[in-house]
């Protein structure tokens, strides 16, 4: 069966800058919908911030499995209603794979109760994502750790809750480190955060970045159980008065 992909990105620096233009001729939706696809036969769609609803109308959201969200320059022009939209349907089953800046996002903060807020450099670092769980589904097919020649550092402290499962941690040349690939269940919904991507570098171009991404779609969009009944309800026992 089919799991249905949506990739959300702002679309806005690669169409600003040149030199980002460059490395993501297609927007980095783009690169992250075709290099997903590479490694398993999902059926994908994109949606941009400039379209209507955000390109997240409840028809399109209704019919996604799992979302991709990747923001960085607009992440507070994102429509409240949207990010409440969103957020229902993670409580009631849909994946969410938040990348990068989108830490800073609407809807990682109103999902994680905090500011997500973390260190950050840009100096073209070296980063090593070393995997601290090999168990899990999410490293599947990665070696001990994934080496990126160039990228932004984000580090210690991140601001967020504990995760439920902490998959990759990394190390950079100006020795910071980073929980960096971090799961969470929020409801019936499946919440996995992945801290590379910095639009200036082709991360998203990186085969073992762009396995970890489809594996994690795959895991967020496993079964979840049934949504829990809330509220009064009759007793399923027979009183045992007079007995």
């Amino acid at each position: 069966m089919a799991i249905y992909v949506t990739v959300w990105n702002e679309y806005v620096n690669e169409r600003e800058y040149v030199h980002i233009g460059k490395i993501y001729p297609k927007g980095i939706h783009m690169a992250i919908a075709e290099g997903i696809l590479q490694h398993e036969p999902f059926a994908v769609r994109t949606a941009l911030i400039d379209e209507p609803e955000h390109g997240l109308t409840n028809e399109i959201l209704d019919r996604t499995d799992v979302l991709i969200w990747w923001s960085h320059m607009v992440n507070d022009k994102v429509q409240d209603e949207i990010v409440e939209r969103v957020y229902e349907r993670v409580m009631n089953g849909m994946g969410l794979i938040v990348l990068h800046s989108g830490a800073y996002s609407k809807i990682f903060r109103k999902l994680m109760g905090t500011s997500c807020s973390a260190k950050g450099r840009e100096a073209d670092d070296e980063e090593r994502l070393w995997v601290v769980d090999p168990s899990h589904p999410i490293a599947e097919g990665i070696g001990p750790y994934i080496h990126l020649k160039e990228e932004e550092m984000y580090g210690e402290y991140f601001d967020i809750p504990t995760p439920d499962e902490l998959i990759f941690v990394s190390w950079y040349t100006g020795g910071e480190v980073m929980r960096s690939g971090c799961t969470f269940r929020r409801g019936l919904g499946k919440i996995f955060y992945f801290a590379p991507g910095h639009e200036e570098h082709p991360t998203y171009h990186h085969p073992d970045i762009l396995k970890v991404i489809a594996n994690a779609v795959k895991w967020a969009a496993t079964p979840h159980g049934n949504k829990p009944v809330y509220g009064n309800v009759e007793s399923r026992e027979k009183s045992g008065k007079g007995a």
